[in-house]
């Protein structure tokens, strides 16, 4: 299964984007999905999950009230709204699926990645 991220971007600080990720060969509609982000240098963080059915949700610190997560169960789609952003969410931004249902944070839990979509925010 293979993931596609997509809606990644230059935005100037103060703006919007958001990403989608969807699978090609099966459909994550009952699965948690992940994004995560590296920037240059440093270590893949976790920015958002959510559980399958988007009745849990968490965010990282850094993001919290400005991204949302969500996830189209009859798609199985999930999605980054990114708004306010700030140059240090420069990044690339994977999403992953995991196998089970539940929210996971930890990205070694995660089976399905994405290729990874780059967010770039000037100053």
């Amino acid at each position: 299964v293979q993931l596609q991220a997509s809606g990644g971007g230059l935005v100037q600080a103060g703006g919007s984007l958001r990403l989608s990720c969807a699978a090609a060969g099966r459909t994550l509609s009952n699965n948690a999905m992940g994004w995560f982000h590296q920037a240059p240098g440093k270590e893949r963080e976790i920015v958002a999950a959510i559980n399958w059915n988007g009745a849990a949700t968490y965010l990282a610190d850094s993001v919290k009230g400005r991204f949302t997560i969500s996830k189209d169960v009859c798609k199985g789609t999930g999605y980054l709204q990114m708004n306010s952003l700030k140059p240090e969410d420069t990044a690339v931004y994977y999403c992953a699926g995991s196998l089970g249902s539940a929210l996971i944070t930890e990205g070694t839990r995660y089976r399905y990645w994405g290729w990874g979509t780059q967010v770039t925010v000037s100053s």
